[in-house]
C-alpha cells in the first residue's frame, strides 16, 4: 500500500492518496483545487487515480474533485445523501472498493453535515482491522466537527448535532483501539474549535483524550459541541454550495497578469478590491487607500474570504515574487476574479508618493496614554470567543474578525479606534477594513493582546 497524506497549513486542511502498488490503482480523498502534486506523485509511482472521493462538501475549501477527473477521468464518490450538478459515484455504509489488495470501506459518519462519510483503509483484503481512517470533519484530533455550520441547507444544528453524537460515540468509537486517525483538518480551522496540532493519533488516543468522544449522554454532547465555536467566515456557505455545483476548472498555467499602477488604480476606480498581501509593517509604511491588507504568511486565503465577495473583481498588491502564489491560494477557496497584480510595488509607490498613505499603529505605552486621555480610544478586540478565557483589555468591545463585515456600526465613528488581536495580524486586517469603510482615526496594537498582556504582567 502507498498512502500519502498531503497538508495546507494556511487552511489546516489533509488530503489523501491511497495506492496498491501491485494493481497500480489509486485513490485520493478531500483533495484541493490545484492538483498537480497528486498527479505528480502517481505518475512517479506509476499510480493510475481511479477514485476521488469527497468525505462531505466542504465549505472552508474548494475541492479538486473537477480537475482530478478532468485530468485522470476518474469518478467522483460522495456518501448516499449527496446531491450534485455533475456525475457521483454514490458511496453506500459499508460498500467496499476495492484498489487489489487494499481495500476501502465507507462509513457513513453524518453530523458535520448530511452526506459525511469517513474512509476506512485496509491493507490487505483479508485483514480485519483496518490500517487507519480517513474521518473527514466528523472526527479531529482533539475535538470533532461542528454541527452549526450553514454549510446543510434545511438542516438544523440540533439535527446535525445527534447525527454526530452517533457518528463519533457509537460508530467512530467503535472501532479497535489500534486503528489510525486521519482527519480532514488540523489547528487553526473554524470548522472545530480545538484542534490539534498533531496529524495523526489513533482510536485509542481519543477514546481517551478528546473531550467530544468521553461517555455522555446526547443532550450533554450537544450542548459541549456547540459551546465556544469560532465565527465562520461568510465565504464558507459559498464554498459549500459551489462544490456542490459543476463549475469552472482550476487552471493552473495560467499566470496572473501583471499591471502597472495606473492600471490598477482604474480597476479600483471601476470597483473592484484592492487585497495587499504584505506583511503589516510594509502595509502601515505605505498603501493604497481602500486597499485591505491580509498578509501572505498566515492564514491568508481563509481571512481574505471574510471580506471580498465571491464575484469581486480582486487586483493584489503581492510580496514581490508571490502573485502566483497569492492568485493559487485564493482559487482555493473558489476565489477566481483576479484581474491581476501591481507589479513591483515597491517601485510603483516610490515613484508616486501622492498616491499613498501610511497606517497608525501603537505600541503598548502608546495604548496606555490614549486610553488615559479625555477622550479615549475605542479598543476593538477581534479575537474569536474562545480565546477571552487568556484575558481581556479593560472595555474593550469584543468582535470577531469574522464577524467584522456585519457589526461594523456597533463601532463609533467619532472616537479613535485601536484594534488589537492576539498578536498582531489580524487587527492589521480589521483596521485596514474600517479604514476602507470610512473609519477615520484607526489603528492596530502592535504585538496584539499578548504584548498588552505582558506589559501589565497578565498571562497571555
Amino acid at each position: 500500500m502507498l498512502f500519502t497524506q498531503y497538508y495546507l497549513d494556511c487552511l489546516s486542511q489533509a488530503s489523501y492518496l491511497v495506492g496498491d502498488e501491485t494493481t497500480r490503482q489509486a485513490v485520493v480523498v478531500d483533495p484541493r483545487r490545484d492538483v498537480a502534486e497528486y498527479l505528480a506523485d502517481a505518475e512517479a509511482h506509476g499510480l493510475t487515480i481511479v477514485g476521488v472521493i469527497d468525505t462531505h462538501f466542504h465549505a472552508d475549501f474548494l475541492a479538486g474533485h473537477l480537475e482530478l477527473a478532468q485530468a485522470t477521468g476518474a469518478w467522483i464518490g460522495f456518501g448516499q445523501r449527496a446531491e450534485a450538478d455533475f456525475p457521483i459515484r454514490k458511496l453506500a455504509d459499508g460498500e467496499r472498493i476495492s484498489l487489489g489488495d487494499v481495500q476501502l470501506q465507507i462509513m457513513e459518519t453524518p453530523g458535520h453535515t448530511p452526506e459525511s462519510i469517513s474512509v476506512q483503509v485496509f491493507e490487505h483484503a483479508g485483514d480485519t482491522v483496518p490500517y487507519g481512517v480517513l474521518t473527514g470533519d466528523a472526527l479531529f484530533i482533539g475535538d470533532v466537527g461542528r454541527p452549526d455550520l450553514l454549510a446543510s441547507i434545511g438542516v438544523t444544528a440540533d439535527e446535525l448535532g445527534r447525527m454526530l453524537y452517533d457518528s463519533v460515540q457509537h460508530k467512530l468509537m467503535a472501532l479497535p483501539d489500534e486503528v489510525r486517525v486521519f482527519p480532514a483538518h488540523g489547528a487553526g480551522s473554524a470548522c472545530g474549535k480545538n484542534l490539534s496540532t498533531e496529524r495523526q493519533s489513533t482510536i485509542g488516543e481519543q477514546r481517551a483524550m478528546n473531550y467530544a468522544c468521553q461517555p455522555m449522554t446526547e443532550d450533554e454532547f450537544l450542548a459541549i459541541v456547540t459551546e465556544g465555536q469560532p465565527s465562520a467566515p461568510d465565504y464558507f456557505v459559498y464554498d459549500a454550495i459551489l462544490n456542490r455545483k459543476q463549475h469552472q476548472v482550476f487552471d493552473a498555467a495560467s499566470a496572473p497578469v501583471p499591471l502597472e499602477l495606473a492600471e490598477l488604480l482604474e480597476r479600483q476606480a471601476g470597483g473592484a478590491f484592492v487585497l495587499d498581501a504584505r506583511e503589516p509593517q510594509e502595509f502601515a509604511a505605505g498603501h493604497l487607500p481602500g486597499a485591505v491588507n491580509v498578509p501572505a504568511d498566515g492564514r491568508f486565503a481563509e481571512t481574505a474570504g471574510m471580506f471580498v465577495r465571491p464575484d469581486e473583481e480582486i487586483v493584489v498588491v503581492a510580496p514581490q515574487d508571490r502573485e502566483e502564489e497569492i492568485v493559487v491560494r485564493l482559487a482555493r477557496i473558489g476565489f477566481d476574479k483576479v484581474a491581476g497584480y501591481l507589479r513591483e510595488p515597491e517601485g510603483a509607490f516610490l515613484g508616486a508618493p501622492e498616491r499613498i498613505v501610511r497606517a497608525s499603529r501603537l505600541a503598548v505605552p502608546e495604548l496606555d496614554e490614549a486610553l488615559a486621555r479625555p477622550v479615549a480610544p475605542v479598543v476593538v478586540d477581534v479575537r474569536n470567543v474562545g480565546e477571552l478565557i487568556a484575558g481581556t483589555i479593560p472595555d474593550a468591545v469584543n468582535i470577531p474578525l469574522a464577524q467584522l463585515p456585519k457589526r461594523l456600526e456597533e463601532i463609533p465613528r467619532d472616537r479613535p479606534v485601536v484594534v488589537h488581536c492576539a498578536g498582531g495580524y489580524r487587527s492589521s486586517v480589521a483596521a485596514s477594513v474600517l479604514r476602507k469603510a470610512g473609519w477615520s482615526d484607526v489603528s492596530d496594537l502592535l504585538g496584539g493582546f499578548n504584548a498588552w498582556a505582558l506589559a501589565h504582567r497578565q498571562v497571555a
